[in-house]
């Protein structure tokens, strides 16, 4: 599934103290097939996916509410600067963790829009390999590791041949020494399918077990290819849960058909008993995705949409504990629109018809989603204004939008638990239509960077003498004053450098992306330096015309920082700001000695 990681965002882990410990996992074969062990105890993996490695001031509910499904461990797909104490508190709650070491994706696709060169990039895959041991080292002696899982998908997002050949060399080269620095912990590699078994198989025999991502009744299946192909290893699934969006092929109004809630709830809690327990070679599996969101992809498969408890939360406990929800969630016996096309801010009727058996007091609300345009744009859910109740029926205002657009009806019982149905319809809209780039309209003030915190932008066009060049997004500046800021540093007396923020991260304009920021009337930052007098010049827009994506508007200021925090504006009023997709440029030079540059509450207004 899609996780965002570029090279530049890998975490540099510090050195952390962890007592040795007698752990260890072993895989085995018997007459009836592979079987893991945890201390000469059989183990079978009961498991999710775990989208909360950011929160850490919750990790103790997270790892509760994840005994009370009966999860007994969880998957990451990389390692960042809070392993150390989700390890810690995944210990005390008796649930072990397939370590994630995250490798770059060979081309934008299904997962990310990130796009590495594995036949040319020799920094690059040095980078990763150091990230990689630095991650074994250091985690290696906890007792709360399971497996280490390297890559994720890689194999399905790259294009050719000789470069899978070449990340097949790098994951063997990886996974061989793990085995030389880690003679306790088995090592997992992680592809969609079967995509990978023919490399592994032929380039990567380090690799102890198979980590197969397969959702709806395909799991069943997995066992016999691994037969088919002659080999013999044990697997895990890796991401399971219903069908996906990529294998659905039927449509309404040109939206494809997402599955109901009823189907979500089966293919967990009746699938992990019927399509994967006991199954030859099997080592278990890992439900995808205990977490929270509020994009597209959260009410097809998160356990919890905007906090709220979907029916993946109450299939997990189902599936692992023979126990049924405690209290069921609403069941939409029918959303229906009448008709097919309509004109966009037009109001029109829906047929939505409810249940609870639990006769709990019901919340209604309306939302819509498009699968046009950019990444971020096709993975927004937006609200929609509506009028009416179950009794009377209800009336909703379509978007301002063009083309095929997925209308939502969502139902909250009062425990919090939540029911979603879609449909499809088409809109027209000639003004949208007439649109060059789609992407997000924000609202202002949209801030590009404030207080450590940069959502929309990654810090990934490095320029100049970069290699001279270090970044800091969570820089903190004072003790005293709590601010997190952006320091960047260069450590030349000559020469110049340069960083931009942009969108998608790692591309030079070859992909679609940004935000559109129309309306904005002045660009705003704080700055200073770490000695007076330094010239920055900051602004934004750094894609060029000659590109297929460019940024359709550049302005940057040159100002003299001193050691004081001051704020610098400049208007944009009569730029066309309808596709930003460098939020931030930053460009200054060596100064005679090391330079630092702090920047924060960078906002277009």
């Amino acid at each position: 599934m899609i996780r965002h990681y570029s090279i530049l965002n890998f975490f540099f882990l510090s050195l952390i103290n962890i007592v040795s410990v007698n752990c260890q996992t072993e895989v085995e074969k018997h007459n009836d097939g592979w079987k893991l062990f945890v201390n000469e105890k059989e183990y079978n993996i009961k498991g999710v996916t775990f989208g909360y490695e950011d929160d850490v001031e919750n990790y103790d509910t997270y790892f509760k509410e994840l005994k009370f499904l009966g999860v007994n461990t969880i998957r990451t797909w990389a390692s960042g600067n809070n392993m150390k104490e989700l390890l810690d508190v995944a210990h005390k709650n008796g649930i072990k963790v397939m370590v994630g070491i995250w490798m770059r994706h060979g081309r934008p696709g299904m997962e990310d829009d990130d796009s590495f060169n594995y036949l040319e990039d020799t920094q690059g895959k040095e980078e990763m390999y150091n990230n990689a041991i630095k991650t074994v080292n250091l985690f290696k002696n906890h007792e709360a590791v399971l497996t280490w899982g390297v890559g994720n998908e890689v194999y399905l997002n790259m294009a050719t041949g000789k470069e899978k050949i070449a990340y097949s060399e790098l994951l063997e080269r990886i996974c061989s020494d793990i085995k030389i620095i880690d003679k306790n912990h088995p090592i997992t590699s992680v592809e969609a399918w079967t995509y990978g078994l023919d490399w592994w198989s032929k380039y990567v025999p380090s690799i102890d077990i198979y980590g197969l991502n397969c959702y709806g009744q395909g799991a069943v299946l997995l066992s016999d290819e691994l037969v088919k192909k002659h080999i013999d290893k044990p697997y895990i699934i890796t991401e399971f849960g219903v069908q996906g969006e990529w294998d659905v092929t039927r449509k309404t109004n040109g939206v494809k058909n997402e599955p109901s809630d009823f189907r979500k709830y089966n293919a967990i809690a009746k699938g992990y008993p019927n399509w994967i327990k006991n199954k030859p070679n099997n080592l278990g599996v890992f439900v995808f995705h205990y977490a929270s969101g509020s994009q597209f992809i959260a009410p097809w498969f998160f356990t919890h949409y905007n906090k709220m408890k979907r029916p993946q939360y109450w299939a997990i406990r189902e599936a692992f504990t023979g126990k049924l929800p405690e209290n069921n969630i609403p069941e939409i016996k029918n959303f229906n629109i009448k008709g097919s096309s309509f004109n966009s801010e037009s109001w029109i009727s829906v047929d939505l018809e409810a249940i609870d058996t639990d006769n709990d007091s019901l919340t209604v609300s309306f939302s819509y989603n498009q699968r046009t345009g950019s990444r971020v744009r096709r993975d927004q859910i937006k609200t929609l204004i509506y009028k009416g109740n179950l009794k009377d029926g209800f009336r909703i205002k379509l978007p301002k939008e063009n083309g095929a657009v997925k209308i939502y009806a969502m139902i909250k019982d009062s425990y919090d638990n939540l029911a979603i149905a879609s449909t499809g319809v088409e809109i027209k809209d000639e003004e949208v239509a007439k649109r060059k780039y789609l992407v997000p309209k924000v609202e202002l003030p949209f801030y590009v960077y404030k207080n450590g915190v940069s959502n929309a932008y990654s810090p990934s066009a490095y320029m100049g003498n970069y290699k001279k060049m270090k970044v800091d997004m969570e820089h903190i500046e004072k003790l005293d004053s709590k601010r997190i800021c952006l320091k960047l540093s260069y450590h030349q007396p000559y020469d110049w450098f340069g960083l931009g923020l942009v969108n998608p991260a790692n591309d030079w304009g070859n992909i679609l992306g940004g935000y559109d920021i129309s309306g904005a009337r002045k660009f705003s930052f704080l700055a200073k330096a770490n000695k007076k007098n330094i010239k920055v010049t900051v602004g934004f827009g750094l894609i060029g015309k000659d590109k297929k994506y460019p940024d359709t508007a550049k302005k940057s200021k040159e100002v003299k920082l001193t050691t004081k925090w001051k704020k610098y504006s400049f208007s944009i009023k009569k730029l066309d700001l309808s596709c930003i997709r460098s939020g931030l440029t930053i460009f200054s030079s060596g100064n005679g000695d090391t330079v630092d540059i702090f920047l924060d509450d960078v906002v277009f207004e």
